[in-house]
């Protein structure tokens, strides 16, 4: 496609990585058939390379967005399942994510909108106060009827029982159970350890079964993804910047093999860090050496002597695996959960449209709510196609979405395989 950026533009390495992404993209139409908006809507507009002309007159006119890009725009769920199809390697991660960057600059929303917007930024990030919003959730969740479908939305999602905090998550080193081979940092993250403590856990226990010493750095927090795909860069940065220097200080101490994500939303933002610090002399080079260690538990497990744990603790359930965008497109991680879980003893399959998301989206479940639903309704009745006896997913925000709406259990990868390996039940199995 051809564009117009001047050479004054082009000097800035955001606007630069914009160009290159619509340059390459050739209108080809193969996007279309894997966007889950466009599937739903059939709205041209709803589709990449509708967002793709929208975003390119935004961004080379260096004009205010308008009421009808943000709409769009806003409705693109980042699920980055464009970018598994596209033939011609259009970078749309990137560029959605520096056009969203360039509404929350330009654009005024109305007030209800920016202020939810600014309380899910302050609040998720906030493993303390989420849960104590959790817990008013809970009191709030007759009223959800009568208020605004966003907010019923939120009161919805919560948890009928907010779990205890977990002592894992504090700073502190878990050694090794078997003969040490590798010394890993685990990011404990924002709403994970919130709404399911078990899974950080599970992978603890699992990675200490198989030789990890497992560090939990002082300082670590929520990754900054949230944030960054709300256009709120100052925010997302800020945590990026945190990361890097509570995993540089561990690796200071003891050399760090790689830093372990058990949430693969959190991974595909962190393992972008270098990108993201690039303009920051202090942190660019610590960040990009840090990103290039990061790894999706999947990854990590897939490297270990995982047989010689298997204990085949677990019954021969079958398990339908929910692909995670952000694990299968944005890492494109497809096939290492999937064979993880079939050596650990499970019968595994997965739905028809598997490349399609399920609604969840980091806060998009929160924000457009109506649309969200559908996709968890599409999804659901795929998986539910399969007869399962437990979902599995690699990712805290599908794992809670498909909770909200599943009879069949849904956990964490890592929690099925540390009881197939000696760990106990799954929390969800038992009830």
């Amino acid at each position: 496609m051809k564009t117009a950026f001047t050479d004054a533009q082009l000097i800035h390495a955001e606007t630069l990585d914009c160009a290159t992404a619509i340059r390459k993209c050739v209108h080809c139409g193969f996007c279309t058939a894997t966007c889950p908006t466009y599937v739903e809507l059939g709205d041209e507009l709803d589709s990449p390379r509708g967002r793709i002309m929208l975003m390119k007159s935004m961004l080379e006119n260096e004009r205010p967005a308008s009421d009808r890009e943000v709409k769009h725009l806003d409705r693109c769920l980042s699920c980055l399942s464009c970018m598994s199809t596209c033939p011609s390697g259009v970078n749309y991660m990137h560029l959605i994510d520096r056009s969203r960057a360039w509404i929350e600059q330009t654009y005024r929303r109305p007030i209800a909108d920016r202020w939810l917007r600014s309380l899910l930024a302050w609040l998720l990030p906030k493993p303390g106060l989420f849960r104590w919003a959790l817990h008013a959730a809970r009191l709030g969740k007759p009223l959800a009827p009568l208020l605004p479908a966003r907010w019923a939305a939120m009161l919805s999602m919560a948890p009928v029982l907010v779990p205890r905090a977990s002592t894992v998550d504090r700073p502190q080193t878990f050694a090794a159970s078997a003969a040490p081979s590798k010394r890993v940092a685990i990011l404990s993250g924002c709403a994970q350890p919130v709404l399911s403590p078990q899974i950080n856990e599970a992978t603890i226990r699992l990675l200490n079964r198989l030789g990890c010493e497992v560090v939990v750095a002082a300082g670590q927090g929520c990754c900054g993804a949230l944030t960054h795909h709300m256009g709120k860069t100052a925010q997302a940065h800020a945590a990026a910047r945190a990361n890097v220097d509570a995993w540089w200080a561990a690796h200071q101490q003891a050399p760090l093999d790689a830093i372990v994500i058990n949430a693969s939303g959190c991974g595909t933002t962190v393992k972008d860090y270098g990108r993201l610090l690039r303009d920051e002399p202090a942190y660019a080079e610590r960040a990009a050496w840090l990103a290039a260690i990061t790894m999706d538990i999947s990854e990590l497990l897939s490297t270990l002597d995982m047989d010689s744990v298997n204990a085949s603790h677990a019954p021969a359930l079958k398990v339908t695996y929910h692909a995670a965008c952000s694990l299968q497109h944005g890492q494109q991680i497809k096939h290492s959960p999937k064979d993880l879980l079939g050596r650990a003893g499970f019968k595994v399959v997965e739905p028809a449209e598997s490349h399609l998301c399920c609604g969840s989206a980091g806060t998009y479940n929160l924000l457009q709510p109506a649309l969200a639903n559908k996709l968890k309704a599409r999804k659901l009745n795929h998986i539910q196609a399969t007869q399962p006896d437990v979902i599995a997913t690699g990712n805290i925000g599908c794992l809670t979405q498909l909770n909200s709406g599943s009879e069949v259990p849904v956990v964490h990868t890592v929690e099925l395989l540390d009881w197939a390996t000696g760990g106990p039940k799954p929390v969800a199995l038992m009830r």
